[in-house]
């Protein structure tokens, strides 16, 4: 036992008005202590917030969990991911004593079968528990089917899944994301101006989050002094020429004077804007990636909505260590901060 869990160990002997051995008795939940006497110490214990008890715990039973992380992959225009990455390592740094042993499996966020493939290396590996961005829902549920059948336990972050229960989910309440957005468009137009809310995809997916955030924008919208329309548009575009065609279109026939990007690709709205010199349509998006960080500085995009990936990273491995070593229940459901963030204010803005 190190030095220091020993003072503790100590200290709670002398409050208790017990020995060591009586104490590390409790500790490891053997016999031949009176319940009155247990009982003082177990409320010693609770009053110190005794962690180094945890690691007591851990030393007598000599188990490591292994808790896999399935995340996507970081590439140059994305780099979002390295946020919760970086988390879960600032939070394995502080608990890592703990028989903890973490793998990462990488995934390419474009690729279905990355994903799958990925997902089944993590479970042939032996997990106890799991950390998912379910970026793709139907293989995210065959993964979560899987984990339930293994009694792996699996903490979902950034979507919430509502067909699987995970131990826990980690990300923001997207149905209010959408009012707090709503709230702040309001005082960037009229009263009967015109909005595009805009969905672009490369292919379909995590549709039932971006729904929440749209009805969360328009329940603003009903109960305010609005007049004008609300235009909902999810596209499917491999790639920005393609998202040039589209937009040229939809603006001979339509008149926004405000977009709002659902997703993380705001900057190619921006760019677009940019492209073609249009300054009278205010610009709102999501995410902090670099990408979006770059047209907000120029005042192409007028605010971006984002949450602390960071704490998100941080978070998720917290709750496989609560509920696997720290023995204690954990929330299903941990909302993250919704920040909202300006080319005023970016650089004070932390992942």
């Amino acid at each position: 036992m190190k030095a220091s869990e020993l003072s503790g160990v100590k200290e709670i002997a002398r409050r208790a008005n017990v020995s060591i051995a009586t104490v590390d008795r409790v500790l490891h939940n053997r016999t031949g202590v009176a319940q009155k006497t247990k009982e003082k110490i177990l409320s010693i214990i609770e009053e110190m917030d005794y962690k180094p008890n945890i690691l007591a715990k851990r030393l007598a039973s000599k188990r490591v969990f292994k808790f896999g992380v399935l995340i996507p992959m970081v590439n140059p225009d994305i780099e979002y991911w390295n946020a919760p990455i970086s988390g879960i390592q600032e939070a394995l740094s502080e608990y890592g004593d703990f028989g903890v042993d973490p793998r990462y499996y990488f995934f390419d966020s474009q690729d279905r079968q990355s994903f799958i493939r990925q997902s089944e290396e993590m479970l042939i590996s032996g997990i106890d528990g799991a950390i998912v961005s379910p970026i793709f829902i139907d293989e995210t549920i065959d993964f979560t089917v899987k984990c339930e059948k293994r009694k792996v336990q699996f903490v979902l972050i950034e979507y919430e899944i509502p067909m699987v229960s995970p131990l826990s989910f980690i990300g923001q309440d997207f149905f209010q994301s959408g009012k707090v957005v709503g709230h702040l468009c309001q005082y960037l137009i009229k009263g009967n101006d015109n909005i595009l809310v805009l969905n672009i995809n490369k292919e379909k997916d995590t549709s039932d989050q971006m729904d929440k955030k749209i009805k969360g924008f328009e329940h603003y919208f009903e109960n305010c002094d609005f007049n004008g329309q609300i235009d909902n548009v999810s596209i499917e575009v491999p790639g920005f020429e393609e998202f040039v065609f589209f937009m040229d279109d939809y603006l001979r026939n339509n008149n926004p004077k405000l977009i709002y990007v659902i997703n993380s690709r705001a900057y190619y709205v921006a760019k677009y804007l940019k492209l073609r010199d249009v300054k009278d349509i205010k610009l709102v998006g999501t995410c902090c990636y670099k990408n979006n960080i770059e047209f907000l500085k120029e005042g192409w995009i007028d605010f971006l909505i984002c949450l602390k990936p960071l704490e998100q990273g941080y978070k998720a491995f917290l709750t496989l260590y609560e509920f696997f070593i720290a023995k204690r229940k954990v929330s299903k459901k941990q909302y993250l901060p919704i920040d909202i963030v300006t080319k005023e204010n970016y650089l004070y803005y932390e992942n």
